[in-house]
């Protein structure tokens, strides 16, 4: 396999989005070695290099090996691996341990807090974990998953978890895992989750359920299409009129001292610092 250059702008703005706050995660299937520079090259504000459920079992010791070459040859980015009760987990951590270009794991159907340490623990104690959660049981032990040490953040796998619980894809179905994620990411002190794909090539489609994504408190969104990034970054990030009330409070509140006039303050100045501060990663100006 042949590692081609990166733009360096796709390399700036990449490294300009921390992971914490990231909104579009694309998944590549490992398999498609030729499509991973233009999905380094894309919008996506991080790339998921896929070696669990993209992957047929025959391919995957063959699809581990050309994602740790490409990332050990200039390349960067995430990788889905398969989950700690599979054959090819051991494999993959040991492989991908080390390597450089590697920014975290996803772990793949994480179902405990053991999963998370133990994963974390055999990539050497310092590779972020992003934790996959797809199932029943995996919702039910959220928060512990997100107290685990090494868990980095939550992602939903939603077309599992409704596999795995007769779950129809409407929004009020799926609003209780959505809210235990969101909920489990709280109490455990890390950023926001990640919602589950959006199936298809509709853009209004892909427009409301991100913004029910937002709706519910989950911060960024995973992907199956390069297309798909700008819907989500756009309606992940905050709204022009939201930076411009955010600054205008924030202007005002400095303008007389920073003093807090009554109840109500506090609560509008920690939403205003927080549009202010996405606002300016993102590149969102004010209308």
């Amino acid at each position: 396999m042949t590692t081609t250059p990166h733009a360096p702008d796709s390399v700036s703005r990449r490294d300009s989005i921390p992971a914490e706050i990231a909104r579009s995660w694309l998944l590549v299937s490992a398999t498609r070695t030729e499509t991973f520079d233009s999905a380094f090259a894309s919008r996506a504000d991080q790339i998921v290099l896929d070696i669990e459920d993209a992957v047929d079992p025959k391919l995957k010791p063959k699809a581990r090996e050309d994602v740790v070459e490409w990332l050990s040859g200039g390349g960067d980015g995430w990788v889905r691996i398969n989950d700690r009760t599979t054959d090819f987990w051991s494999g993959d951590v040991d492989a991908l341990s080390g390597v450089s270009g590697l920014r975290g794991v996803m772990l793949a159907k994480t179902e405990s807090p053991a999963d998370v340490t133990e994963t974390f623990d055999r990539l050497g104690g310092h590779t972020p974990v992003l934790a996959l959660i797809e199932s029943a049981l995996g919702i039910e032990e959220a928060v512990s998953i997100a107290r685990a040490r090494g868990t980095f953040r939550l992602a939903f796998g939603s077309g599992d978890y409704r596999r795995d619980t007769g779950t129809s894809a409407d929004n009020l179905a799926m609003a209780y895992p959505r809210s235990r994620l969101v909920v489990a990411s709280r109490i455990g002190d890390l950023p926001g989750p990640i919602d589950g794909p959006t199936v298809g090539s509709s853009h209004p489609i892909l427009r409301e359920q991100s913004q029910m994504t937002v709706a519910l408190g989950l911060t960024g969104k995973l992907c199956l299409d390069p297309e798909q990034t700008p819907v989500i970054n756009e309606v992940i990030s905050p709204t022009q009129s939201d930076v411009s009330w955010a600054r205008d409070f924030l202007d005002d509140f400095e303008a007389r001292g920073r003093v807090i006039r009554d109840g109500s303050d506090l609560p509008r100045l920690g939403r205003a610092q927080k549009i202010d501060k996405l606002a300016r990663a993102f590149g969102v100006l004010p209308s």
